[in-house]
């Protein structure tokens, strides 16, 4: 085989595997209301395992107010990570009850994992800095509701 046609079977096989080993933010996650200090949110929800693994990934951006709430479906200690997820996020680990037991930056392409200190049910993830400026904090109630 000469080199061109090497260099040219080479380029696309590596498309070919990335295209396909790559889910897409265009995959539907169904929404989710999400209530905590008398305000309203309407989020993804990944609740099953799929949809748990594929999270925020591979996205370019992230609207102000959007965002991800995971459901483990059992209480945990949960693990986070952040591979292929190309926007610096903070994920508030939420117990059972719904209060939220901590709240952590994560940055854009860590693969370092994140856990939670406590057992939770739910891991939130919004834009970095978007709890602070919405003024949710830890021993918040968090009240998770189907979308109406």
């Amino acid at each position: 085989m000469n080199v061109s046609v090497y260099k040219y079977v080479l380029l696309v096989l590596l498309v070919v595997t990335k295209n396909v080993g790559a889910a897409t933010p265009s995959e539907e996650f169904p929404a989710v209301a999400v209530e905590v200090n008398q305000q309203h949110y309407t989020v993804e929800y990944a609740y099953s395992d799929q949809q748990r693994a594929l999270g925020l990934m591979h996205r370019l951006h992230l609207c102000n107010d959007c965002g991800m709430l995971f459901n483990f479906q059992r209480t945990k200690q949960a693990q986070m990570w952040m591979k292929n997820t190309l926007i610096p996020l903070d994920v508030a680990f939420i117990r059972k009850d719904g209060s939220i037991s901590e709240i952590t930056q994560m940055q854009a392409n860590d693969d370092k994992l994140t856990k939670s200190r406590f057992q939770v049910m739910y891991a939130w993830e919004m834009n970095q800095g978007w709890f602070a400026k919405n003024a949710i904090q830890v021993g918040d109630k968090v009240v998770i509701k189907p979308v109406e």
